[in-house]
């Protein structure tokens, strides 16, 4: 009789234990599902061509009533970013507002209010690590987060596209990387050539896959299952992203080539643009370290081309 108690106990606590494994895991997978009405347009930086900026547009529902507020600060030069930033939209007809501001200061109250209503949010290229650093402890940050939440598109190219995610690539290497032989300067046809003191960290590669080599540091937040990297085919970014994909398997590693955008919706992702999308991914999670090497099995690699889709939940 006692064993019968003992048995009934036993499965009465095994399934309360994994009712509240199932219950911690489903408040996980909800936490990391975005429910945000906005949209987000990630673009990979360089050239943006015509179609690529009108399907932004489209899809931000503007119109020659509407404006588009432009945060430069990513750029040693935000003015100069604006007005280049500001290019693609004048062409179509479309308002923008600066919202360029400087560390240990804000946007004026005025401005607060017309970021909040923006139809789409604009950040430019440039260097993402400045970018947070002067967003960080200001009412502009919440702004930005309380707009696309509420159904403003936030759109970025290059360090624009780095800031999204919550875990954010700064493009320091922690123990080695190497100058990289010279770029193509495509880029600089757009608001990177009045910024062509292109950060130090952004003229380099990683040269090897290495243990604790890739700096992350807090992005925005915009995007919780992802990391991006950006120029990504044209810089040869790929043992970088790898090492990503490795040391957070939880995080989809996705690489954005020039001329190419991620067009955002909820969880769901798709490819606008002239070139590709890398995706890594370690679904086992496998990892292992042989003297400061990276190795893995299993891992998976997608590349996407223009009009494709793909979730960026696992």
């Amino acid at each position: 009789m006692k064993i019968i108690h003992f048995f009934t106990l036993f499965t009465f606590v095994f399934l309360m234990s994994c009712q509240e494994s199932t219950k911690k895991s489903n408040m996980t997978d909800q936490n990391l599902k975005n429910t945000a009405k906005g949209k987000l347009f990630i673009i990979g930086g360089g050239e943006r061509p015509d179609f690529l900026v009108d399907r932004m547009v489209s899809e931000a529902q503007l119109n020659q009533d509407d404006y588009v507020a432009i945060l430069p600060m990513s750029s040693e030069q935000p003015d100069s970013a604006f007005i280049f930033a500001s290019q693609q939209f004048v062409k179509r007809k479309i308002k923008t507002m600066n919202c360029n501001f400087k560390k240990g200061e804000d946007l004026n109250p005025q401005k607060l209010d017309s970021l909040l209503k923006a139809k789409l949010i604009y950040v430019s290229g440039g260097n993402q690590n400045k970018f947070m650093a002067v967003l960080e402890n200001t009412k502009a940050k919440q702004t930005l987060l309380d707009a696309f939440n509420n159904g403003s598109m936030i759109a970025g190219t290059s360090a624009g596209a780095a800031m999204m995610s919550e875990k954010m690539i700064t493009g320091n290497g922690l123990k080695e990387v190497v100058e990289q032989k010279e770029f193509t300067k495509k880029e600089e046809s757009s608001e990177q050539m009045i910024t062509s003191n292109i950060p130090k960290e952004e003229s380099k590669t990683f040269v090897n896959i290495e243990d604790s080599n890739v700096e992350i540091s807090q992005g925005m937040g915009l995007l919780k299952t992802v990391i991006i990297d950006q120029h990504f085919i044209i810089r040869s970014r790929y043992n970088r992203l790898i090492s990503v994909a490795i040391e957070y398997p939880e995080q989809k590693a996705v690489g954005i080539d020039e001329a190419t955008a991620l067009l955002v919706k909820g969880d769901s992702a798709e490819v606008v643009g002239n070139a590709q999308v890398v995706v890594v991914e370690n679904p086992t999670k496998s990892k292992t370290v042989l003297n400061g090497k990276l190795g893995a099995t299993n891992m998976v690699l997608h590349l996407y081309l223009n009009g494709q889709k793909f979730s960026l939940v696992k």
